[in-house]
């Protein structure tokens, strides 16, 4: 009798030690403290590729999700109207080089020797009105003709000389060609149509876009055939090779988060894999991100950093978009 209830004693000491146990495990359960995680989003550097000229897209040499090489072409775009306007600055400097040659070769042979001639003519028109002078002058000093055929006399010599001088004149400007200021106006003409045809081929050279950097293109926004304005934007393209993660952290998780430390993160995406990130930006984020506290009394407003961390070592597959977690 006495060994049965030493047994069913035990047995009830077994089993309220169970429940208490039970219970503990329960309260250890239910009251242990949740574990925090912050959760990011991986950013990479994007360029936007556009064109300085309008037009309409003739060709694109890539596609979405295509890697391309810095100064690889990527679009085609057709613009009859810059051909157009480099015709007409080839036909303006064709023009002003003309004229520049006519400036330094000067007048041609036939004006020269015309010129020249004209000269030999008022040269002998002098002689003939000298010698006239001459007889006029002894006659008038003899007494036999008047002052007034005298005067006559001696203003047609005048004037033959004054024909003479005027006729050399002519002849050495044709000899000696435009005068230097004609020669450098005719030159800064070639020298502003060369400046055209070179602002055109820049523009011509915008037809055919290229990539600014190296990387993936994520996006095409313009169709094949479409028409672009001057600067749209026509595709973006991003760089994988410059990649950091971003975090909304509140400023009472930040214990552990500081300039240039370092972090351990889990991705997801890549099957849970663990990386190493550096902290290398940190910023209060605006008002509107501020936690507000719920209580009166014992809580306080939590302002939300931004907080930005680089991959210690180059992480194979790790692309934007993708989340990233930090215990």
């Amino acid at each position: 009798m006495k060994t049965k209830e030493s047994t069913n004693l035990l047995l009830g000491l077994i089993t309220l030690a169970l429940v208490i146990i039970l219970i503990s495990i329960i309260g250890w359960l239910v009251f242990k403290p949740n574990e925090v995680l912050v959760q990011g989003q991986v950013e990479a550097s994007e360029v936007r590729v556009s064109g300085k000229i309008a037009g309409r897209i003739s060709q694109f040499m890539a596609e979405e999700g295509s890697y391309v090489k810095a100064g690889e072409t990527l679009v085609v775009i057709e613009s009859p109207e810059l051909n157009a306007k480099m015709q007409q600055a080839q036909a303006a400097r064709n023009a002003a080089q003309a004229q520049n040659q006519k400036a330094i070769n000067g007048a041609r042979t036939e004006q020269i020797q015309g010129a020249y001639e004209m000269w030999q003519k008022s040269l002998v028109g002098v002689e003939i009105a000298k010698k006239s002078l001459d007889r006029v002058k002894q006659l008038y000093d003899s007494g036999v003709v008047a002052a007034q055929k005298y005067d006559e006399v001696e203003a047609q010599y005048k004037a033959a000389v004054a024909t003479e001088k005027a006729a050399k004149s002519q002849y050495d400007m044709a000899v000696n060609g435009a005068q230097k200021e004609d020669k450098q106006a005719a030159q800064a003409l070639v020298e502003r149509a060369d400046g055209a045809i070179s602002e055109v081929s820049a523009y011509l050279k915008e037809t055919q876009l290229v990539a600014p950097i190296s990387g993936e293109i994520s996006d095409i926004f313009p169709k094949r055939g479409e028409l672009v304005g001057q600067g749209s934007p026509i595709m973006n393209i991003v760089d994988l090779d410059d990649i950091w993660v971003t975090f909304n952290v509140r400023e009472d998780l930040l214990k552990d988060m500081k300039m240039g430390s370092e972090i351990d993160a889990v991705v997801p995406a890549l099957g849970n894999k663990e990386i190493k990130l550096k902290i290398t930006y940190m910023k209060a984020l605006g008002s509107y991100a501020t936690w507000k506290a719920t209580k009166t009394t014992g809580d306080f407003d939590a302002v939300t950093f931004e907080v930005r961390a680089r991959p210690t070592e180059k992480v194979e597959n790790l692309r934007p978009g993708m989340t990233v977690l930090v215990k």
